[in-house]
């Protein structure tokens, strides 16, 4: 299992991103104007909720029944020459991807694979795999090459760079590829060009994601809004399509209403600049497209959410409307959750694939306030999964702090006896006054400390409302 990012604590990621002063200051920025976008997108379509639950009815439907459909995805591919190889694990998919690109790189001095943007790659850590064959491994999505340039990982599902500012991508632009330009956005792009295309004429695989494959035709799609997409499936003599087993629709029809809740809910456009589809290798007699086919079919963990009450987080299509309004988002942003998937999909996700020994935290970074639910452009339940959560962390795995476990019992027995809860509440005010501070608690003892640092507490009252009601009385 391939998604964790790095190996420091959920507590050292939260403290290092609550440090890091620029991305506390464009996560927030960047969630409003993606957020103003997609209401515009909502006001312009008409209907919203109407549309909401359609797309909710055809992952539903497709979900129910994505045995038949996978299937019938396969037998297209295969009947217009195409491979398709069913990954169990991360370890099978890597181990078939590498055997490919082995072969198609075999007497190439300068091996090489170019990537357009891929979720799924990330999650069963591809790059790596191949990076330690001796394969060079270029991402061509502009973030994510920033990123893989700054030795990074993304912190964001549509925006990977979002928390990279333009002097820094020009400081890496310096050190790792001789750039002596300005921080111009325009300038730093159009060297990324000028760099990539050199890539793309080189490379003998290209690796892509799907966004959606479609059953009835055997089609993958890609949405972008770069064109590097198309150039990483036609200019190669392999392409290898990477997806993971729900990202599938049943025809067309059902494509053009996804991908149209996909491209509102993710950046607030009516249709993304590219939506392009592969059917398979190139035909005899076409001029472009590449020679050989393989799509890896991923699952990784996915089967076990199907009969469960997690099933619908297999809806998502990865529009990130869920991170855009995400109050703990806003504030630890996306490498705190330790995953490719961060947010409250990732926090519903990343425990199912990569388990809760290394992600129990994650279902606890919430307020639940329910905003990721109402985002959802398919109506996943994400708050109520991630109750869902805590109750099986506590009740089936027992994962809960000894400490925790203590207070709670505590908390029972204060609670369950009226001589203790009504002295308590006569010497709170007394007892919390060293950290009282306009009515509000700051920075508290024990406990409390880590609560009261970022959130506010009321201080107890100076009067309880016993003794309130007790002198109206008489």
């Amino acid at each position: 299992m391939s998604i964790r990012i790095g190996e420091r604590s959920y507590d050292e990621r939260i403290d290092i991103s609550l440090q890091n002063r620029y991305m506390r200051e464009a996560v927030p920025a960047a969630q409003e104007k993606l957020t103003a976008g997609k209401r515009r997108a909502e006001v312009e379509l008409g209907n919203w909720e109407e549309w909401r639950h359609l797309a909710e009815q055809i992952r539903a439907h497709t979900i129910e029944h994505l045995d038949y459909y996978l299937e019938q995805l396969s037998d297209h591919i295969l009947s217009r020459g195409g491979k398709v190889h069913f990954a169990s694990t991360a370890e099978e998919a890597t181990t078939y991807i590498a055997e490919v690109v082995e072969r198609a790189t075999a007497n190439s001095e300068e091996r090489k694979v170019v990537k357009s943007k891929s979720m799924v790659t990330e999650e069963i850590g591809l790059n790596d795999v191949l990076e330690n064959q001796g394969v060079d491994v270029v991402e061509t999505d502009l973030g994510e090459w920033i990123i893989q340039l700054d030795g990074d990982s993304p912190s964001h599902i549509v925006a990977p760079a979002l928390h990279k500012e333009r002097e820094g991508v020009r400081e890496t632009f310096s050190k790792e590829r001789d750039y002596d330009g300005s921080n111009d956005p325009e300038a730093l792009t159009q060297f990324a060009r000028e760099q990539l295309r050199k890539e793309f004429l080189s490379a003998q695989v290209g690796i892509t994601g799907c966004n959606f494959a479609v059953s009835e035709s055997g089609a993958i799609t890609l949405v972008t809004n770069e064109g590097n997409g198309r150039l990483v499936t036609s200019l190669p003599d392999v392409h290898i399509a990477v997806m993971g087993m729900e990202r599938i629709v049943p025809t067309w029809e059902e494509l053009d209403v996804l991908v149209s809740m996909l491209t509102r809910a993710a950046v607030g456009q009516k249709l993304s600049t590219y939506v392009t589809a592969v059917k398979g290798p190139r035909n005899e007699g076409e001029l472009d497209g590449a020679k050989e086919f393989h799509l890896v079919i991923v699952d990784n963990g996915r089967s076990n959410m199907l009969g469960t009450k997690f099933q619908s987080a297999l809806h998502c299509i990865r529009c990130a409307a869920c991170i855009n309004v995400c109050p703990v988002y806003r504030h630890i942003g996306g490498h705190a959750y330790g995953s490719m998937y961060p947010g409250p999909i990732g926090a519903v996700i990343t425990p199912l694939l990569d388990g809760y020994e290394h992600h129990h935290e994650l279902p606890y970074a919430s307020s639940l306030c329910a905003a990721c639910t109402e985002a959802c452009p398919v109506n996943i339940p994400l708050h109520e999964l991630l109750i869902e959560h805590r109750r099986v962390i506590v009740e089936e795995k027992g994962i809960a702090p000894n400490m925790e476990k203590v207070m709670m019992r505590g908390f029972a027995a204060w609670a369950s006896h009226p001589a203790a809860y009504k002295l308590s509440s006569k010497v709170s005010r007394a007892i919390s006054s060293p950290w009282v501070k306009e009515e509000q608690i700051e920075r508290g003892p024990g406990p409390l400390k880590g609560w009261t640092t970022s959130r506010n507490l009321r201080a107890p009252a100076k009067e309880s409302f016993r003794s309130w009601f007790k002198k109206r009385a008489d």
